[in-house]
């Protein structure tokens, strides 16, 4: 082959590769257009805090990333999220028409949205639960992060009602997802259940924990007309109206205010029934304990007529404990009934003159306070009864004094009813 030709054919030859080279370079740059995802290497940050990208298989084309596009959660730094060098994948959003901060306007939060959409689809479908932080209180309800906006009812945060719910803000809590539609970006989510769960979970260790004869304390959760429930950490027990104090209580409200610390005294557990029943007056010093140290003998006591009888007044000093006036110590002059100086809640002054602290019984005393008046002369010459001889009879009579049973004045005896009205009998044989 002569020279010329062999020049020739070898020109024809560079020429080839240098085609083939340039058609294979324009079928590796690959058409971009609004919606792709692409792949994309991280430039630098600019002064706005955008994330400038080199795409690739693109022939040299550049993009931007809006801090606002970089994540599903807010971020003030760019370098947060990515780093200079990352390869990351991008969605198109846009052609920009000023090429000097790039070619397109890219987002990387709808790449991770898709994904993370993608996910909660399986663990709906999966009957999963998810872990997400609540992020802040709207109308109506709680938005959490769950790497889309997710919307939890106000109906379906607790098992219970919640009137304040800033307090779940910051706080990571379960979820069940209840609907989910990833094209309208619509994700409602459930706390209720999950929370009946655990509190069903703790109801029953704490129901196990709790004995009878135990003394806890707890929180009183409601008050009700028939007394209290009391909330023993995740459990409730009821203290009944008749064991709040040991005075009589009209209603539960004129001792106790939810949210009040109380100890209580475990009744009785039923933990098959889960009710708990409790005594607050049990963990009280009892009305009539120290009552020597609060009522002694000789002191004056400020008290509220509670009963007036036949025979005297019963008179209220402490809280449960009453004391009776004899109608004999009710005044200097003879009264037919105590009704002739006394009536039912007049606060009044008594003396203290005799305490059984085991038999719980006060004798009291108002004309003791009182002043006595002055004897007629007619009085004085009066001669009285020879004591000689009722003493023997007397003495016979204290020592078969009977006393009175059953009755609300069971722990006086006939002596303290009567008092000295015996005093006023002629007792001697002599008829």
């Amino acid at each position: 082959m002569s020279d010329f030709v062999e020049e020739n054919v070898n020109e024809e030859v560079d020429n080839s590769s240098v085609m083939t080279t340039m058609e294979d370079a324009l079928d590796s740059v690959k058409e971009i257009n609004v919606g792709d995802s692409v792949m994309a290497d991280v430039l630098a940050f600019d002064e706005s805090n955008q994330v400038r990208v080199a795409i690739k298989e693109s022939g040299g084309l550049e993009g931007v990333i809006p801090l606002n596009e970089l994540s599903t959660s807010r971020v003030e730094d760019p370098s947060e999220v990515v780093s200079i060098g990352d390869e990351i994948e991008l969605v198109v959003i846009k052609p920009i028409k000023d090429k000097e901060n790039g070619n397109f306007l890219l987002s990387k939060k709808r790449v991770d949205a898709k994904k993370v959409w993608a996910e909660l689809q399986t663990k709906f479908e999966n009957k999963e639960i998810i872990e997400a932080p609540v992020k802040n209180v709207v109308k109506g309800g709680l938005v959490v992060d769950a790497g889309v906006r997710g919307f939890v009812p106000a109906s379906m945060v607790e098992d219970h009602f919640v009137e304040d719910f800033s307090k779940y803000v910051g706080q990571t809590l379960q979820f069940m997802i209840v609907e989910i539609e990833p094209n309208e970006n619509r994700l409602i989510l459930s706390h209720k259940e999950i929370a009946k769960q655990v509190r069903e979970s703790q109801k029953e260790e704490r129901l196990a924990s709790i004995n009878e004869g135990d003394i806890v304390t707890g929180k009183v959760a409601r008050l009700v007309n028939f007394g209290a429930f009391i909330d023993l950490d995740g459990v409730d027990g009821l203290v009944h109206i008749s064991r709040i104090a040991h005075e009589h209580v009209n209603k539960p409200s004129d001792f106790l205010t939810p949210g009040q610390e109380v100890n209580v005294k475990v009744l009785s557990v039923d933990k098959e029934e889960g009710r708990i029943s409790l005594s607050i007056k049990d963990t009280l010093e009892g009305p009539w304990d120290n009552i020597e140290t609060k009522a002694p003998e000789g002191s004056v006591l400020d008290g509220v007529v509670k009963r007036l009888t036949t025979f005297g007044a019963f008179v209220e000093v402490f809280p449960g404990v009453e004391g009776l006036v004899h109608i004999s110590q009710i005044s200097h002059e003879h009264i037919a009934t105590p009704n002739d100086k006394l009536k039912e809640g007049e606060e009044i002054q008594v003396k203290v003159l005799s305490v059984n602290a085991e038999e719980q019984r006060l004798s009291l005393s108002i004309k003791a306070l009182q002043e006595a008046p002055e004897r007629t002369e007619e009085v004085e010459k009066t001669p009285s009864a020879p004591k000689a001889q009722n003493k023997p009879r007397q003495q016979n009579r204290k020592a078969t004094t009977p006393v009175v049973e059953d009755s609300a004045e069971s722990s006086f005896t006939m002596g303290d009813l009567l008092g000295d009205a015996f005093d006023k009998l002629n007792l001697s044989e002599e008829e």
